[in-house]
């Protein structure tokens, strides 16, 4: 036999032992399997569940009753005191303010002084008698008694130039001629006011002439 041939039988037999053993292992797996497959499903079968009931605990015994204990009453109890709890006063803040400036102010100029006053004199009133006076104003009493005489009277002139009042102050002796005298002046009398020293017309006091009354003849 040669080498060759030697070699190639050498290999056949390795291969051979080689399937040998993985025919032997498969084999033996398969087996090994199995049986545990069977162990576990009979061990399945055999353990079956219960309910495991607990004994209850046994009862306690109850305490012993307390022996009489002397009733002792409980402390008064005091009222906590009323603590009035007195918020602190805030601080007063006293905030200084710097006095304001006041700007300087020029003096204004001096107002000028008022015109001087025009004093004037205060005028009388003026106005004339004579022509009031007629013969024909004669009273025919007096004419038929053939009474003459001279008659002075005070008259008072208003700020109108009008104869406001007549007093006789010389009397003639004759009623009548006395009367007609005032009575002319009042009704036809017309002066001039008189003025104060502002001008402004005021009243005036002043006697009239001596008036004569006399018949012809």
């Amino acid at each position: 036999m040669s080498y060759a041939q030697k070699k190639e039988i050498s290999g056949n037999r390795t291969l051979a032992i080689i399937l040998v053993a993985i025919l032997q292992l498969g084999l033996g797996y398969a087996i090994i399997t199995g049986l545990a497959y069977n162990v576990i499903k009979k061990a399945a079968q055999d353990l079956k569940t219960f309910d495991v009931e607990e004994q209850p605990p046994p009862p306690e015994e109850p305490p012993p009753p307390p022996k009489d204990m002397p009733k002792v009453p409980p402390p008064p109890v005091t009222p906590p005191p009323l603590v009035q709890l007195q918020a602190p006063t805030p601080p007063i803040q006293t905030v200084t303010a710097p006095p304001p400036t006041i700007p300087p102010v020029a003096p204004s100029p001096p107002a000028p002084p008022p015109p001087p006053r025009k004093v004037t004199s205060a005028i009388s009133a003026k106005g004339s008698l004579n022509s009031l006076f007629s013969t024909d104003d004669y009273p025919a009493s007096a004419a038929a008694a053939g009474a003459e005489g001279s008659v002075q009277a005070q008259i008072t002139i208003g700020p109108d130039g009008r104869v406001t009042g007549c007093n006789i102050i010389k009397s003639s002796g004759n009623t009548s001629l006395d009367s007609t005298t005032c009575n002319i002046i009042r009704r036809r009398a017309k002066f001039v006011p008189a003025h104060d020293s502002n001008g402004n017309p005021v009243a005036d006091t002043q006697s009239t002439p001596t008036i004569v009354w006399r018949l012809e003849g």
